[in-house]
């Protein structure tokens, strides 16, 4: 009892120091802040600490110390290596700074709701029925995935709402025939941004539509579709994987090990127990659709709520002027009420066991949180160092010469920008409008075309990096660990990468997607039967 107690006394001082380091923190002069530029900025060093976080991440496999050695390295870098302003950097410019900001907030929150959601399906047991009627309907491991896929590219409206709930959908079908939770977490995230980007009605048409000052966004966007290449060449690159059964790289040992029934293949196990729950028997399958379905109307009502379109807007402004963070805060919270009704009218949880899956589903999604938090901390001190600044700078410079290879060295910087800084929509911001002001008044098909490749650069970059939100999610959703997911995903999206600047080059020249991306899947299809027949010869 007695340690028992010490321990108490030692976590309660622990959270009071912390608590007065915080209060300390908030007052110390922001004024100062917004006038101060640091020795470094706009310069390649506002990239480095992104670089070390990944490359830490990818050595220790372990992602919060890695994050937050990251956030160090910025914060001492923005001080000039001073105690006292890398500590206030850290908080006021960092953790506290994004934790006070709306937008993430309301993120959080849904991301909350959404756990709860789960975990309310779960204990109900529309999951478990949901799992029994699948498997008579799908007889194959290959079922399994393509019906991930399908679902993944049906719920087009946004990535983060994607990723959740395809995961927690289609995990009960993928764990009983065996398919990886690296596996299951990669098909998560192949179709969540990748689908959104060519998806007209989405949270991401919406943010492109609104970098492009000047013009008709929404027209460029539909226009750009065709040349989004690395999407379309991923969605391709999936289901010729599945079909082909080509498996490569590290997923192919957690396949192989899930065949033989170990679907983690690592020692961590994350969420293991959250499965271990006991089984209701009355659930059926309508205690999983309709919680989705109402989940997905109530959120894309909420979407079209904050862009106005109950104000007079038509379907498609309302859409593109929307919050999505606010959208689906709203839209998850309709959706979690209408659970709580239906299951106590069927009788399946009564009011108090409604309530009790509230904690459980936040705890389930505080790993998750944790990592957007410091992801989001890190990339606001990239901002800070001016790393935008900088690549714009180097774009600029760039823009006048090899004018037929633009969109191929726009692809690669995309890349590179997203990967570094784990945002997709920060990449745009950045490049579209750099853009624009190149081929504005010169080429509106060029113009076009980088666009595009500037939309599938910042979503490759994105989908690689492990400091991304949507990659955080899709290992959320699959329940897989992070590091295990990135790093067996990373020589796919790689793949795919490469396929789209070759398809990029030609399209600089052709300038018509009805010969560039015909060109990318014939590339796609036969880099994935070559990869095939090289494994083979390995394991003969």
């Amino acid at each position: 009892m007695r340690v028992i107690r010490k321990k108490k006394y030692v976590f309660s001082l622990l959270a009071i120091l912390l608590l007065t380091v915080l209060s300390a923190v908030n007052v110390f002069a922001a004024s100062e802040a917004e006038t101060y530029q640091p020795a470094m900025y706009a310069t390649f060093w506002a990239l480095v600490p992104p670089i070390v976080a990944i490359v830490l991440a990818l050595i220790t496999k372990e992602v919060y110390s890695s994050l937050f050695i990251g956030i160090l390295v910025g914060a001492l870098f923005y001080s000039g290596f001073q105690f006292e302003g890398t500590v206030t950097h850290i908080f006021q410019g960092g953790i506290i700074s994004v934790l006070s900001d709306s937008y993430n907030v309301g993120i959080l929150v849904f991301l909350v709701v959404l756990g709860a959601i789960v975990c309310l399906m779960n204990k109900a047991g529309g999951s478990a029925a949901f799992g029994r009627w699948a498997a008579k309907k799908i007889k194959n491991r290959e079922g399994a995935q393509l019906a991930t896929v399908l679902l993944g590219v049906l719920i087009f409206i946004d990535d983060y709402f994607n990723c959740l709930t395809v995961g927690s959908v289609m995990r009960p079908v993928t764990d009983k025939f065996n398919v990886s939770r690296a596996k299951l977490s990669y098909l998560i995230d192949a179709t969540a941004a990748p689908v959104c980007i060519i998806a007209p009605i989405s949270s991401w048409a919406a943010a492109v539509t609104g970098f492009v000052e000047g013009e008709d966004g929404f027209s460029i966007f539909i226009h750009a579709i065709p040349y989004n290449f690395y999407a379309l060449l991923t969605i391709v690159m999936m289901i010729s994987m599945v079909l082909m059964r080509v498996e490569y790289g590290p997923m192919a040992v957690h396949e192989a090990n899930a065949k033989k029934g170990d679907i983690y293949t690592t020692p961590d196990r994350p969420y293991e127990e959250a499965g271990a729950e006991s089984e209701n028997e009355n659930g059926k399958v309508i205690d999983l659709l309709i919680p989705i379905i109402t989940l997905i109307v109530c959120c894309v009502i909420g979407m079209i709520y904050t862009g106005g379109f109950f104000s007079g807007s038509d379907f498609v402004t309302a859409f593109s002027n929307s919050d999505a963070s606010v959208g689906l805060t709203l839209g998850s919270f309709f959706g979690i009420v209408v659970t709580i009704i239906l299951y106590m009218v069927r009788r399946v949880l009564s009011f108090k066991d409604c309530m009790a899956c509230l904690p459980e589903g936040f705890k389930a999604m505080v790993p998750a949180i944790l990592i957007l938090t410091f992801a989001w901390s890190l990339k606001s001190m990239t901002d800070s160092l001016g790393a935008a600044e900088y690549v714009a700078g180097v774009m600029e410079s760039c823009a006048g010469s090899l004018m037929n290879f633009l969109p191929a060295i726009i692809f690669l910087v995309g890349c590179g920008l997203a990967f570094a800084t784990g945002t997709s929509w920060g990449t745009f911001g950045i490049l579209i409008p750099i853009v624009v002001a190149v081929f504005e008044n010169t080429d509106p098909q060029m113009m076009i075309i980088s666009i595009s490749a500037c939309m599938a650069g910042a979503v490759c970059g994105d989908h690689c990096s492990p400091i991304s939100d949507t990659t955080i999610m899709a290992s959320a959703g699959g329940r897989c660990n992070h590091v295990n997911h990135v790093s067996t995903q990373l020589p796919y999206a790689v793949t795919a990468a490469a396929i789209s600047f070759i398809t990029y080059v030609i399209a600089g020249f052709v300038k018509t997607a009805w010969i560039a991306l015909p060109a990318g899947i014939i590339l796609m299809l036969g880099t994935l039967f070559v990869i095939k027949m090289l494994v083979k010869k390995q394991s003969a």
